[in-house]
């Protein structure tokens, strides 16, 4: 296969692979490159004709800092641009905290690169088209399940010149949240809820313009801005289900609680124009009972969808890619792996999954919930933080929660 495919040809109906990957994020690319180095013929489907989307998850913890160095491809990675991130500190009600210190790690990259996801994407295609058993097919959207009796076959696909099917001995949905895939599997999915939504947007900055915070937090109000070099990236938290509430109040309110919030943003709030500017994220936090069914396996936020707090999306769905190919490619060599051995994704992964959403949970019930409620009281610093930031040494805990996580993955598979 011509890993350097970006266009199946209009006359092409049918093709067969081994492996087929649905949805081209960071769990689908990094696990195309991961089987297609280890020979198993792949084929990535990505619906759109360029990775390019504004506000996708863009940080790059140490973990998958860690698997880009076992993969080789670190120095070439960190060649890219991106801004990198130690220490994160907080203004509660005034009061500054520190949360964070990720130099107090011993892990080979104490920090988190702020990567425009596209770039960290387009890099994962690149250094794959030197493997020749993978493809990555842009403009091919996965639309419907091919069956054989009970067992998933494949996927029919939606492409530029027409229908495809793409039969496959194995098919992975990395397609999102949203994933077509496992709702056309009929796979269930469990809610836990998240209390907030987070507005997106980003404004103008001037190169003497310099603020270390990251999170801003007071009654009734919560951003979180992060140095993009150029320009300030914020995330502005809403209670859940109000964006048409904040809408009714009108623009210009919304950007003067901004202004009040960080007045660093002054400069460069002009940059927002319209609400067409902002991005509104509908926070869910979810996951499968059930990641598999005979041919088929859900990995990455099509399998479990995390809160934005601690930014990990990323990097949990880099670990299931990691897992995945760990645990099945060299039983992918011999065709495709039985449900059982399918499920030891999910035995593997569902742990560190379930962990990280339990600790979203209780940063959502104690921290952001309070504080989108206001009413007016004077905001206190949770008692947990302010004991975090009295004693530098126990910043380290929250930093490696957030930087390298729970059972973190390391690269074992084969390669060709």
């Amino acid at each position: 296969m011509d890993a350097d495919t970006t266009q199946q040809p209009a006359r092409s109906r049918t093709m067969k692979v081994r492996c087929c990957i649905v949805g081209g994020g960071p769990a689908g690319m990094m696990l195309g490159y991961l089987l297609g180095r280890a020979g198993i013929d792949v084929v990535v489907l990505e619906k759109h004709a360029d990775f390019f989307r504004d506000f996708r998850g863009d940080t790059v913890h140490p973990s998958t800092l860690q698997v880009m160095d076992e993969l080789g491809l670190i120095d070439g990675f960190l060649k890219l641009p991106h801004q990198r991130l130690q220490k994160m500190d907080g203004l509660f009600g005034g009061t500054k905290v520190r949360i964070a210190d990720l130099s107090r790690l011993k892990t080979k990259y104490p920090f988190i690169a702020f990567m425009p996801q596209w770039d960290f994407l387009n890099f994962l295609r690149e250094a794959g088209k030197r493997f020749s058993s993978l493809a990555v097919l842009m403009s091919t959207e996965a639309v419907d399940l091919i069956r054989r009796g009970d067992t998933i076959a494949g996927v029919r696909a939606r492409t530029e010149g027409g229908t495809i099917d793409i039969e496959a001995d194995l098919t992975i949905a990395c397609d999102g949240r949203h994933s077509t895939v496992r709702e056309r599997a009929g796979l269930a999915v469990d809610e836990i809820g998240a209390p907030m939504d987070v507005l997106w947007f980003r404004v103008g900055r001037k190169s003497d313009e310099t603020e270390n915070l990251f999170a801003r937090v007071e009654s009734g109000r919560m951003m979180v801005t992060f140095d993009r070099g150029d320009y300030w990236q914020c995330a502005y938290v809403i209670a859940k289900g109000q964006y048409d509430a904040v809408k009714a109040r009108g623009l210009q309110a919304l950007l003067d609680d901004v202004v009040r919030m960080a007045p660093v943003l002054k400069h460069g709030i002009a940059d927002v124009k319209s609400f067409d500017d902002l991005k509104l994220l509908t926070v869910a936090i979810n996951r499968l009972p059930r990641w598999t069914q005979p041919g088929l396996l859900c990995i990455g936020d099509a399998a479990h969808a995390m809160s934005p707090v601690g930014g990990v999306g990323v990097n949990l769905a880099v670990q299931d890619a990691v897992a995945t190919a760990n645990l099945l490619a060299e039983k992918l060599m011999r065709g495709c792996p039985s449900e059982q051995e399918l499920d030891a994704v999910r035995r593997r992964r569902e742990f560190p999954v379930r962990m990280t959403q339990a600790m979203q949970v209780v940063v959502q019930n104690n921290i952001i919930s309070g504080a989108l409620k206001g009413g007016g009281q004077p905001l206190e610093v949770p008692l947990v933080l302010r004991v975090i930031s009295a004693w530098p040494w126990l910043q380290g805990i929250p930093a490696r929660f957030i930087a390298i996580g729970v059972r973190p993955e390391h690269v074992h598979s084969p390669v060709s």
